[in-house]
């Protein structure tokens, strides 16, 4: 894994689920398994026993090695796993940067930015991807071409609650159904997750950023992405969207040509192979009618 903060501070590391996943991903043995580890049953499964009183002894063990700090957050004692892994902060945890014209980062997460070519395609870590095939829409994906792909990967650290990026007229969700890799760059390194995981995306029609397109991608052991309204609604920048329960994921957001101007560091290190650490409400990008940075 090679990560980059805002201030150049580079973390290249691969841990045990790291290896562990390279190896599922990678070995013949592990690909037999994978067959049956990424259908829906299993991650339902997983999630009914995540959901136990039981469960909730794995907690304090995850807090220590992920170095969490339990007193940013509501509460601190929790009935299982997945109520302490859908905690919420407490007010003002993650500021919502600037006024209308700044485009904020949805969630936390390792984001790369990928230029959306003439002809859909797009790449994540060089694996080629179409915006057809992810939005099951062809008429849809004309929309955004020529413009911008930002992939927000969620790691078992981070906070999983996510918001709307900027203001607008939201439509109601769609939702694709589908199996349940993980969005571990290991398994992206072999199969196209993004076209074949679960996911549910929407429209926000904005009045400073063109149309957005926001999508969760659900992954291995994430087996419910719960968004708070499935219809059309107005909304608004900062407002929380909704959460996804235990397991890393993913948040898509498309931009269409000429509507957004993304902060070069993202741009730049993306291009340099780096996924960049961003938190829910950090800025990540300037509308480009704006005349000033």
């Amino acid at each position: 894994m090679k990560y980059i903060d805002r201030k150049g501070n580079i973390t290249i590391e691969e841990n045990g689920q790291d290896k562990f996943l390279r190896h599922l991903y990678n070995d013949r043995g592990g690909r037999i398994c994978l067959k049956v580890l990424i259908q829906p049953f299993v991650t339902r499964l997983g999630g009914w026993f995540l959901n136990t009183s039981l469960s909730a002894r794995m907690v304090p063990g995850f807090v220590k090695r992920n170095h969490l700090d339990l007193s940013r957050c509501t509460r601190q004692e929790f009935s299982s796993y997945n109520d302490f892994f859908t905690r919420k902060l407490k007010e003002g945890e993650r500021p919502v940067a600037g006024d209308e014209t700044v485009l904020v980062s949805p969630c936390d997460g390792k984001v790369t930015v990928s230029r959306i070519g003439s002809d859909s395609r797009f790449y994540i870590k060089d694996t080629p991807y179409t915006l057809g095939r992810l939005l099951n829409s062809e008429s849809l994906a004309r929309r955004y071409l020529g413009g911008y792909a930002v992939i927000l990967r969620l790691t078992v650290d981070d906070y999983h609650h996510y918001c709307y990026a900027a203001s607008g007229k939201k439509s109601a969700a769609v939702k694709i159904p589908g199996v349940f890799h993980t969005v571990n760059p290991a398994a992206n390194d072999v199969y196209p997750i993004y076209h074949e995981n679960t996911r549910e995306y929407c429209l926000i029609k904005t009045e400073k950023f063109g149309t957005l397109l926001m999508m969760e991608v659900g992954a291995m052991m994430v087996g419910k992405i719960t968004n708070l309204d499935q219809g059309p609604c107005e909304v608004k920048k900062g407002e929380e969207k909704g959460f996804f329960e235990f397991g890393g994921s993913t948040v898509v957001m498309l931009v269409q040509h000429g509507k957004v101007r993304l902060d070069a560091d993202l741009i730049e290190n993306s291009e340099n192979g780096y996924e960049t650490v961003v938190r829910m409400g950090e800025r990540i990008g300037k509308c480009k009618l704006s005349k000033r940075a």
